[in-house]
């Protein structure tokens, strides 16, 4: 018979997500045989015009052969500005102008670098990586340079940020005040069910980039145990 496991297991699982997601950026960003270094005149040449050599585009210092998605990079395209360049700093803010399409994401937030890396994830999955910018994250030997280190650790910071704020959400259900002449001061909390904790891990996982125990029967009967207690009520948290 399966056994449901308990909340320490679940969480033991999410840090294991962010440790595999850590042990993926930092395969990713390692050096590693195969790929071209560029710098950033010879990427420009990849704009995916007439007599252009190729249609590529970077994030993070990482270079993509997009030529399949052409209809959305090519000259004239609405994301023709990514093409032939890092502008990594666009993917977070959505400024196509010159001066908003750059590869500087040094005051991004956690929360926007968490983003970066869900653009990452999604150009890793569709499009072919080719090789490496020289300049902000690249050295000229191709090993990542200091920034790059920061961009990273700022990821793993942010997921497990948000590991720990969803934990905080399931303790503590929402809370209101209000003050009027005729009534003075209410306070009181929402009426909305807890979450149950098997729902918080779940999601917690889920926000980790959909780490692959979502597609184990395990989780599936997860789940579905969640969908049963819907009529959870905050004294069963106590």
């Amino acid at each position: 018979m399966l056994l449901l496991p308990g909340r320490g297991l679940l969480l033991g699982l999410a840090a294991v997500a962010v440790a595999v997601m850590a042990a993926r950026l930092m395969s990713w960003w390692s050096l590693s045989a195969g790929f071209r270094l560029f710098v950033p005149g010879e990427l420009a040449r990849y704009r995916g015009g007439p007599g252009d050599p190729g249609l590529y585009l970077a994030l993070l210092g990482r270079i993509y052969d997009v030529s399949s998605g052409r209809r959305h990079y090519e000259p004239g395209a609405h994301y023709s500005g990514f093409a032939g360049r890092d502008a990594s700093r666009a993917f977070v803010t959505g400024d196509y102008s010159e001066a908003g399409l750059v590869d500087d994401v040094s005051d991004l937030s956690f929360s926007e670098m968490l983003t970066l890396q869900n653009w990452l994830s999604f150009y890793e999955k569709n499009y072919e990586f080719v090789g490496r910018v020289i300049g902000r994250f690249y050295g000229e030997d191709g090993l990542p340079m200091p920034e790059l280190t920061q961009v990273e650790a700022m990821i793993t910071k942010g997921l497990e940020e948000n590991k720990q704020e969803l934990k905080e959400k399931q303790k503590f259900p929402p809370c209101n005040a209000e003050w009027s002449s005729t009534r003075g001061s209410r306070f009181w909390c929402s009426q909305k069910r807890l979450v149950s904790p098997w729902e918080t891990e779940l999601s917690t996982l889920r926000e980790i980039h959909k780490f692959m125990l979502l597609r184990s029967p395990l989780s599936f009967y997860l789940q579905w145990r969640c969908e049963q207690r819907l009529d959870w009520r905050p004294q069963e948290a106590v």
